[in-house]
């Protein structure tokens, strides 16, 4: 990547609105998210921010704005260019979204054999790859999502994300329903992935945990759209109601960040 690039967004959202019947979930909402970087969406429950999450990938259909992914308007292009676009982003949607009646490596596999033209070798060989690159042993490739745990399913739905060696890994609300210690671990899964495969991460979450331990950047969803974005120590000084209440509330406190903010 060359420098001029380094300064352009890998994902550019401007002017988007999005709309189910009369109730208008964005509007005006403009976002940049940078290569390499892991941004957390926050915000209060039906500010849509898994509609962003899926707006951007395609599964909304904005009523306004532009979403460019690597430069290009998705939807200006033709059904083969946005393929092309489509394999470099994974999706981890909750709790792993995995089809029951196939085992761990075959869901790992369905996005090779969609896009792709490999032997079943091959596919076997990059399947069991991706689930030990997840943290999985070994023989969980060969079981079905219900004889796995929460935080197993979870990982087995990242290794199906990371099939293609995408560029980008959307994640939504990863570590809900983990114990706090799968919580963590899960976000140094996180942290090792986007250091050792130079990821860039689009993650919404409320895990206030989660957004201090790896997040560069948070961007705060309210009224209809991105009200901030910034790092943890400027949404610990920001002034907006929602803001100081969510970064200082109890919850935050007992993440230790309600101290920080008041050192600040």
């Amino acid at each position: 990547m060359s420098a001029a690039d380094a300064n352009q967004p890998v994902i550019s959202v401007r002017g988007l609105r999005t709309q189910f019947g009369a109730s208008v979930i964005h509007d005006g909402l403009d976002l940049d998210i940078f290569a390499g970087e892991v941004v957390g969406i926050v915000g209060g429950s039906g500010t849509g921010k898994s509609v962003l999450l899926r707006t951007i990938i395609g599964l909304n259909r904005p009523r306004a704005g532009t979403i460019s992914v690597f430069g290009q308007q998705l939807a200006d292009l033709p059904a083969a260019a946005r393929q092309a676009v489509e394999r470099r982003w994974g999706v981890l949607f909750q709790d792993g979204a995995l089809f029951s009646s196939l085992t761990v490596a075959q869901n790992v596999m369905l996005p090779m054999r969609e896009h792709l033209t490999l032997s079943d070798g091959l596919m076997d060989e990059l399947a069991a790859m991706k689930i030990s690159m997840v943290g999985l042993p070994s023989d969980a490739g060969n079981k079905y999502p219900s004889e796995l745990s929460g935080g197993m399913r979870k990982r087995a739905g990242l290794a199906r994300a990371l099939a293609l060696d995408p560029d980008i890994v959307f994640l939504d609300e990863p570590t809900a329903g983990l114990d706090p210690i799968g919580a963590a671990a899960f976000d140094n899964l996180i942290i090792e992935l986007k250091r050792n495969l130079g990821l860039t991460v689009f993650m919404v979450t409320h895990d206030l945990d989660s957004l201090n331990a790896i997040c560069d950047r948070i961007a705060v969803l309210a009224e209809k759209r991105v009200i901030v974005t910034g790092d943890m120590a400027q949404m610990l000084r920001h002034p907006h109601p929602w803001i100081r209440e969510y970064f200082h509330g109890p919850r935050a406190r007992a993440a230790g960040l309600g101290s920080k903010g008041e050192d600040s």
